[in-house]
C-alpha cells in the first residue's frame, strides 16, 4: 500500500522570525504602506501601527479635517510626536503618511530606532490607486494628477534615503509584496532574524 502524502499549506511551512527593530513603511500615498504593512505584521505576529490612524484617534478628527482646521505645519509637528512615541512603545510594523519621511527629524529618528522600507511605485500606479479617493487632503486641487506628479518629483529624492527599497508595481498580490519585504529585511540581521 502506498503512503499518502499530504501537501503542507504554504502558511504552515513559513519560517518564524524575531523582530529586533520596528519596520517603518514609507512612500507615496497609494504605495500600499498600510495594506502591505498590515499583512507583514500579521505574518510576523507583531503589532501593526499606523501613524495617521493614531493622529486621527488622538485628535478625534480625520487627517483632512486636521489639515483644514490647523494646517499642514501643525499636522507635521503632531506626526513627528506620534512617530517618536510609536517607535519607543513597542516593536512592530509602522505605516506612516506619505509626507512623514520628508522631515529630516523623522528620517533620523526612524533610522536610529527602526528601519525604513520605501515601497517604490511609479507615478501611474499611484495615480490609479488614489484618483477615486477623497481622503487625500493634498490632492484637493483643481488638477490632482499634476499635484501628485509634483509631490512625487519632490519626494522621491528623500524616499531614496530609506534603508531598504521594495518595488510595488501595482499588480503584485499583497502576500507576494510581504515576501519581497521579508527578502530585503533578511539582509538586515540587526532588524530581523530567523528563529
Amino acid at each position: 500500500m502506498s503512503e499518502i502524502k499530504h501537501n503542507a499549506s504554504p502558511a504552515s511551512v513559513r519560517p518564524a522570525y524575531d523582530l529586533h527593530k520596528t519596520v517603518v513603511m514609507v512612500g507615496m500615498m497609494g504605495a500600499g504602506k498600510t495594506a502591505v504593512g498590515r499583512a507583514l505584521a500579521a505574518r510576523l505576529g507583531v503589532p501593526f501601527l499606523d501613524s495617521d490612524a493614531e493622529i486621527e484617534s488622538a485628535a478625534n478628527m480625520t487627517i483632512p479635517e486636521i489639515f483644514e482646521r490647523d494646517g499642514e505645519a501643525f499636522f507635521r509637528a503632531k506626526e513627528s510626536q506620534v512617530i517618536g512615541r510609536l517607535l519607543d512603545e513597542q516593536k512592530g510594523i509602522l505605516s506612516t503618511g506619505g509626507g512623514a519621511f520628508l522631515s529630516e527629524t523623522n528620517r533620523r529618528m526612524i533610522s536610529e530606532r527602526g528601519v525604513s522600507v520605501w515601497l517604490r511605485a511609479d507615478l501611474e500606479v499611484l495615480w490609479n490607486r488614489v484618483r477615486h479617493k477623497d481622503t487625500r487632503p493634498l490632492l484637493r486641487t483643481p488638477d490632482p494628477h499634476a499635484t501628485l506628479r509634483a509631490l512625487y518629483q519632490a519626494r522621491v529624492p528623500l524616499y531614496q534615503q530609506a534603508d531598504l527599497v521594495v518595488d510595488s508595481d501595482g499588480e503584485t498580490a499583497i502576500e507576494d509584496m510581504v515576501d519581497r519585504v521579508l527578502e530585503k529585511l533578511a539582509t538586515r540581521p540587526d532588524v530581523l532574524e530567523l528563529k
